[in-house]
């Protein structure tokens, strides 16, 4: 089993609608009053483009993902060191076996045998192993990374406040036709929130 760097997008909404309603609602244009219709106001709205796969960058993205991707990583490397000499065993074993099998010569059938249950249980016991590694492993993933995305998500949500922003549309999960480059807040965003939230933040250690 691989236990691999961290590759996940936050996946944001589609659209992230504001709570609050920017500005006083313009009156729609006048029309002729049948019984069937009623006056109805339009909102007005101001949307922008983010690109959240853009946080993973390691270099120009959110910090904070590169010290957990770091922290999780190093917590899991004894894990990972103890799968791959288990492999390396493995890998030995068979080759010893196969060679019995088919060199020349006289070879004892119970030493044979104990060698292919070795083997045997041993591919068993690293299956055990690596299902259990990359369960605990998705586990802890979930558990320090969950903080992070909410305060993402809050931030986001401040940023659209604070500049009378309606919709926030993620480039990264929604196929996009047009978009003009005066509507991607993506860097401003990450910029804002590197500044606010360092690298260095606590992270809670593993039980």
């Amino acid at each position: 089993m691989k236990i691999d760097r961290l590759i996940t997008a936050f996946a944001f909404l589609l659209a992230l609608t504001v709570s609050t309603a920017f500005g006083q609602p313009k009156p729609a244009a006048a029309a002729p009053q049948t019984p069937t219709q009623t006056t109805a106001t339009v909102p007005e709205s101001k949307i922008a483009l983010i690109y959240s796969e853009a946080f993973l960058d390691a270099k120009t993205g959110i910090a904070r993902f590169n010290t957990l991707v770091t922290t999780l990583n190093r917590e899991f490397q004894p894990r990972q060191a103890e799968l791959q000499t288990m492999q390396q065993r493995i890998t030995a074993l068979n080759d010893e076996v196969s060679k019995l099998q088919t060199g020349v010569g006289v070879v004892d059938a119970k030493s044979l045998q104990s060698k292919m249950d070795t083997l045997e249980a041993l591919k068993k016991d690293y299956q055990r192993k690596g299902e259990d590694a990359q369960a605990a492993y998705n586990k802890r993933k979930q558990d320090i990374f969950q903080p992070l995305q909410d305060d993402i998500g809050k931030a986001l949500e401040a940023y659209a406040k604070q500049r009378n922003i309606n919709v926030i549309i993620d480039g990264s999960a929604v196929p996009l036709v047009y978009a003009a480059d005066s509507i991607d807040i993506t860097r401003a965003f990450i910029n804002e929130f590197n500044s606010k939230n360092p690298a260095t933040a606590s992270i809670t250690p593993q039980p």
